[in-house]
């Protein structure tokens, strides 16, 4: 069977955990920042899951992270 190949630009995206969940970066945390409020912010910064329904389409473009 061949290999498969990585999605490149889901590779740059997501990254797996040991307990096999994607985690994720949030988004609007790059710019107008100055309306957001500091504790807003703060929250951008924590990573995120992937929710379970969109898990199974990632896991696919990213086959050699699990």
């Amino acid at each position: 069977m061949p290999k498969l190949k990585t999605n490149r630009a889901a590779a740059k995206r997501f990254r797996t955990t040991k307990t096999g969940l994607i985690k994720r970066s949030k988004a609007y945390a790059s710019h107008i920042l100055a309306s957001k409020t500091r504790k807003r912010k703060r929250r951008l910064r924590r990573p995120d899951t992937v929710n379970a329904a969109d898990a199974g389409n990632i896991a696919k473009l990213i086959p050699y992270k699990f």
